[in-house]
C-alpha cells in the first residue's frame, strides 16, 4: 500500500464528537453513519474520535466535513511540507473501507 500523499489532519478529535453530536442538520450521527457518508471503515472514524488516527485522505475529510455540514477547514488543516503530517501507526493505515 502506498502512502497517501498530502493527507488532511483533523484539527481536534474533540470537535468532531462535538460536531457529530449535533450536526449541520441539528442531529446527532452515529460513527456507522458517518463512515457510511465518507466511504470508510467505521473503525476509521472511531479511531479519529479516539485521536488515535490523526489524518484521512482529501477526499474522505470532505465528506466528512459536508456530513457534518461544516466548511473543510474547519475540522481539518492540508498537510504539505510546511505542515508535515503525523506518522499513523502501521496497524491503523491499512483499515480498508
Amino acid at each position: 500500500m502506498r502512502p497517501q500523499q498530502n493527507p488532511m489532519k483533523l484539527v481536534s478529535a474533540e470537535l468532531l464528537c462535538l460536531l457529530m453530536q449535533r450536526t449541520g442538520d441539528g442531529r446527532e450521527i452515529s460513527v456507522r453513519d458517518l463512515a457510511d457518508a465518507a466511504g470508510v471503515h467505521p473503525s476509521k472514524v472511531g479511531h479519529l474520535r479516539t485521536g488515535a488516527r490523526q489524518t484521512a485522505t482529501e477526499a474522505e475529510a470532505k465528506a466528512i466535513a459536508g456530513r457534518l455540514g461544516v466548511d473543510l477547514f474547519v475540522l481539518w488543516e492540508p498537510t504539505g511540507r510546511a505542515n508535515p503530517a503525523p506518522i499513523e501507526p502501521e496497524h491503523l493505515a491499512a483499515v480498508p473501507a
